[in-house]
Formats: structure tokens, sequence, C-alpha cells
């Protein structure tokens, strides 16, 4: 069974860091794709894909409002997906989530209306001005 869970949430000062974890199981990173999104106050229907990793090749993506300030990484051997997130920023305030799917699609679709199978429950991550 594929399963997600996120850590690392909190409250940060604007320009501040956080290093959010998910642990996973169930599934090999070189088969799948892992992806982080996240849901803005207010938006109950949207979450916002923000950063992908392929598994099996390790190449990333970001999307232009994290793109400098955030990266995603893995440690294999702990079974683990990092996003390091630097020069937090009030907007950045969401609920953060990762999602994993099988196969390499992930990275194209996930900025889209595109929904992983594989979700966490999320960690609140609030940026204060």
């Amino acid at each position: 069974e594929v399963q997600l869970v996120e850590s690392g949430g909190g409250l940060v000062q604007a320009g501040g860091s956080l290093r959010l974890s998910c642990f996973t199981s169930g599934f090999a990173f070189d088969d799948y794709s892992i992806a982080w999104f996240r849901r803005a106050p207010g938006k109950r229907r949207e979450r916002e894909g923000i950063s992908c990793m392929n598994g099996s090749d390790g190449r990333t993506d970001y999307v232009d409002s994290v793109k400098g300030r955030f990266t995603i990484s893995t440690d294999n051997a702990k079974n683990l997906v990092y996003l390091q997130m630097d020069n937090l920023k009030p907007e950045d305030t969401a609920v953060y989530y990762c999602a994993a799917d099988l196969g390499t699609g992930l990275c194209r679709y996930y900025t889209g209306t595109y929904s992983p199978d594989y979700w966490g429950r999320g960690t609140q991550v609030t940026v204060s001005s």
C-alpha cells in the first residue's frame, strides 16, 4: 500500500526557511514521480502544483513562483522526499501536500488539473509578514 506522510510545517517569518519532509512507503522511487502541491487559505478546491521530481532520472521541475527559492530532493535510503523552502513569503502560506504517481507523466501535468493517485494529508505552513 502506497502511503505518504508530510511533516515539517510550521510558522515562520517572511524571509525565513522551512524544510518539509514526506515519508513514503509502499513503492520504489525509481518507478514513481513525486510532486509537492499546496492549497492556499480560502481556496478549498484549488491545489497548486509547485514542484515535481521524476523518480527514474531525478529530473526536477518548479513553477515560476517558487523557482530559485524551493528545492525538491530525495533520500532514497530513508524513503524521504524533501522540499527545502527558502526566502519564504506570506503568499507561500498554505497546506502543503506531497503526492505520487506511477511512471513519469506526473511531472508533465502536475501544474494543470491532473490529480495524482496517491496523496498525503498535508502539513500547514504559515509565513508571517
